[in-house]
């Protein structure tokens, strides 16, 4: 799939309606949808427990909230991109409290080409998240097969008195011989001596 073909969800916790409009216009011309905007971080709050955005934009400060302890929880869990925008007299500060968790940070004011080459960090960032997070499914389905294969092992172990590798020999001739994965005679071995 080619950038331009994928989208992102966007979640904008603002309450500047100036900045809204502009990021509505430029949300709306990218490969953005769907875009949701709150004003408050309570509305925030409630809306990403609800479901995944791939980005976040928070318009720090907010009439409930800075923002910033939403944008490191954010950050951190659920492969959220965040980006957080803050005044002038609290960036240094505050981008030093949550650049270590993976938050981008803007000063204000902002132009929109400095909105658009953010808007294209944060696609790099979610396509970097989603190809780590394939990597770690891939690492779990690997362990659980090898937790399954195992239990089998243990099961032809106890109940006809094979050492483990012969078990585990008999495992891979079986997948072998059959063209199935060790998983799938695992699991036939546990079903037959489990129920």
């Amino acid at each position: 799939m080619s950038l331009s073909e994928r989208v992102y969800s966007v979640l904008v916790v603002s309450s500047a309606e100036k900045l809204n409009n502009a990021l509505s216009s430029l949300l709306a011309e990218s490969n953005c949808d769907p875009v949701r905007f709150v004003t408050g971080i309570s509305s925030a709050k409630r809306i990403w427990s609800e479901g995944n955005f791939d980005f976040i934009i928070i318009n720090s400060p907010l009439p409930d909230d800075s923002g910033v302890r939403f944008a490191i929880d954010a950050a951190a869990s659920k492969g959220t991109v965040v980006l957080l925008l803050l005044r002038p007299e609290v960036y240094d500060e505050t981008r030093e409290k949550v650049v270590e968790h993976g938050v981008f940070t803007l000063a204000k004011p902002l132009s929109r080409p400095v909105v658009q080459n953010a808007l294209d960090w944060m696609e790099s960032a979610r396509e970097r998240l989603k190809k780590m997070d394939l990597k770690t499914l891939s690492v779990e389905e690997k362990m659980e097969e090898i937790r399954t294969v195992n239990r089998a092992k243990w099961l032809l172990i106890s109940q006809h008195g094979m050492d483990e590798p012969s078990a585990h020999r008999y495992i891979e001739k079986q997948a072998m011989d059959r063209c199935i994965s060790k998983r799938e005679v695992a699991e036939e071995i546990i079903r037959t001596y489990m129920t």
